[in-house]
């Protein structure tokens, strides 16, 4: 049947991996230090140091940072927003106007939505693994919001990033780059566009194949019939 072929199964595989990306991204520093939506590599690195600071979804790390004779990794409480830019001020001495600081610590909060995102894409998963035509319509559905929520959240990561990237890159102090958390961020939005589009496909295309079969039955029930009554009267 139409619903459980292999291109139904290949749109839930796809949204159940936009689920475990989003997960990576939601679980970056400082829940895992080493994982980072933006890392800044500080200026102090040296052959033996190579001292970094990674901003992840909850707050962010500071790594690798003396003494020489133990390997520090410094990853600070974990809140709902907090301020990158007053963050890089203090490491690199380079302070931002208020206005760019103001609009980055806000846009910190928006970033609630990697967990929220990551719960809906995985919902939306279980929902299509039902393979039934309800399942599948409901599961584009909840892909479809989780797709959403993907799309602004990665706006603004891009958005508040970019902004702390570019200051620190500007002043050549240090140098910062896009880290995984970003990147996995963006596959699971390309995942999850197209495992919506795959589920939703499928659950037409299963609601029109038993449709023709409900069609083809009732045809060949009525042409039985018909064959039965004129047997029956000697009509044939």
């Amino acid at each position: 049947m139409a619903r459980t072929s292999p291109l139904h199964w290949v749109g839930v595989t796809f949204l159940f991996i936009a689920s475990i990306l989003l997960l990576i991204t939601t679980i970056s520093a400082p829940v895992i230090g080493d994982i980072a939506i933006l890392k800044v590599m500080l200026s102090n690195k040296t052959d033996i140091r190579h001292s970094s600071v990674t901003f992840g979804t909850f707050g962010h790390c500071v790594l690798d940072v003396a003494p020489v004779q133990t390997d520090q990794d410094y990853c600070y409480p974990r809140h709902v927003g907090y301020k990158p830019a007053d963050i890089i001020s203090a490491i690199d001495g380079t302070p931002f106007s208020k206005a760019a600081s103001d609009t980055v610590d806000g846009l910190t909060r928006v970033m609630i939505l990697h967990p929220i995102a990551c719960a809906v894409a995985f919902i939306a998963f279980a929902l299509s693994c039902g393979a039934g035509v309800v399942g599948s319509l409901l599961g584009a559905m909840v892909a479809a919001l989780a797709w959403v929520l993907t799309l602004v959240v990665m706006a603004v990561d891009f958005s508040l990033f970019g902004v702390i990237k570019n200051h620190v890159n500007g002043h050549k102090v240090s140098h910062a780059y896009y880290s995984a958390g970003m990147w996995t961020c963006l596959a699971a939005m390309i995942l999850l566009f197209f495992g919506m589009f795959i589920v939703l496909f499928t659950c037409f295309s299963a609601r029109k194949a038993k449709k023709a079969n409900y069609k083809t039955n009732a045809d060949y029930t009525t042409t039985t019939t018909t064959r039965t009554r004129r047997k029956r009267f000697g009509l044939l």
